[in-house]
């Protein structure tokens, strides 16, 4: 069974199965993996400045046959972007790589700043700057009139953060791309954020290195009954907690498959519920102690929103 739309709190529709690119930057196979991926059914593309190879996914997207009307393409600006007036500047280098006229996701990639001059992935903590999350947000909303994005949304955001954020914004987020799998299954913020009007997308939604949800017994149990693949299990049961997925993948059979849903049980459901272990693949607090209130609000208050 296919995904459906997801429909934003805008009434733009967001197709519920993505295409991930993070770490999808190996020369000529990201290319082939676009063409295939779009060819099989894909319509939704995530992509970001700081992954490096939208220039590879733009010229793609050129050449796989399908109208623009009919993709949805996501990104993401870097947090050397976050100044206010840097803002529409990231936008149009992004559209500038991928080739395109407009983006329909435009997402604040995390929800701290650092130097403009910090164009790479590593940091110093010295590079972290003080730009209020409001200013940028701002800048973003302005950018919605312009016809060069549709829709706005943030990415790594905690509830704490959210709930400063929310009463202050004319234009609600529309989306908030977390970390979910079913060892990471942020129930409080997900709860949150349909109450409060904004849909969610799962990145990492199969898990990953050392985040062996592939492995865990239950998964493969489930898979057996349902002769399916133990990712098909975790993306299906994402989508029916009504979340946005964007696995990642260069094997034609896995794209194929990772399109197809198995319709768990509420048991099913309810026993996957209860495998939640907390772990995260990204976490910006191993390296930065400044950092530790992204995901654990809990520890360290949230800055100045």
């Amino acid at each position: 069974m296919m995904a459906k739309n997801i429909e934003l709190n805008n009434g733009e529709l967001m197709p519920a199965i993505g295409l991930g690119t993070w770490r999808a930057d190996e020369s000529g196979v990201l290319a082939q993996t676009i063409k295939t991926a779009v060819n099989l059914g894909y319509r939704h593309i995530d992509c970001a400045k700081i992954y490096g190879n939208q220039e590879e996914i733009g010229k793609a997207l050129k050449e796989v046959g399908v109208p623009r009307k009919d993709l949805y393409i996501v990104s993401k600006f870097y947090q050397n972007k976050h100044r206010p007036e840097l803002v529409a500047g990231a936008l149009d280098e992004i559209l500038d790589e991928l080739q395109l006229d407009y983006l329909d996701l435009l997402l604040m990639h995390w929800p701290y700043a650092i130097k403009p001059e910090i164009g790479t992935i590593t940091f110093a903590s010295i590079d972290i700057e003080d730009v209020p999350i409001m200013d940028t947000w701002r800048a973003m909303e302005d950018l919605v009139s312009t016809g060069k994005v549709r829709s706005i949304g943030v990415s790594n955001f905690n509830q704490a953060v959210l709930e400063k954020m929310i009463p202050q914004c004319r234009i609600v987020p529309a989306v908030n791309q977390v970390e979910i799998h079913p060892y990471n299954q942020e129930k409080e913020l997900v709860k949150f954020c349909k109450k409060s009007g904004i849909a969610v997308t799962g990145y990492c939604p199969l898990g990953g290195t050392k985040i062996n949800v592939m492995n865990d017994d239950f998964i493969k149990h489930v898979a057996e009954a349902h002769i399916g693949t133990p990712a098909q299990v975790a993306l299906s049961w994402a989508l029916a907690r009504g979340i946005a997925v964007i696995p990642k993948s260069t094997n034609e059979i896995r794209l194929k498959q990772n399109l197809h849903q198995v319709t768990l049980t509420s048991d099913e459901m309810r026993m996957i519920g209860k495998i939640d272990k907390h772990e995260r693949k990204v976490d910006p607090a191993r390296e930065y102690k400044e950092l530790e209130w992204v995901f654990h609000e809990d520890k360290m208050e949230c800055p100045v929103i």
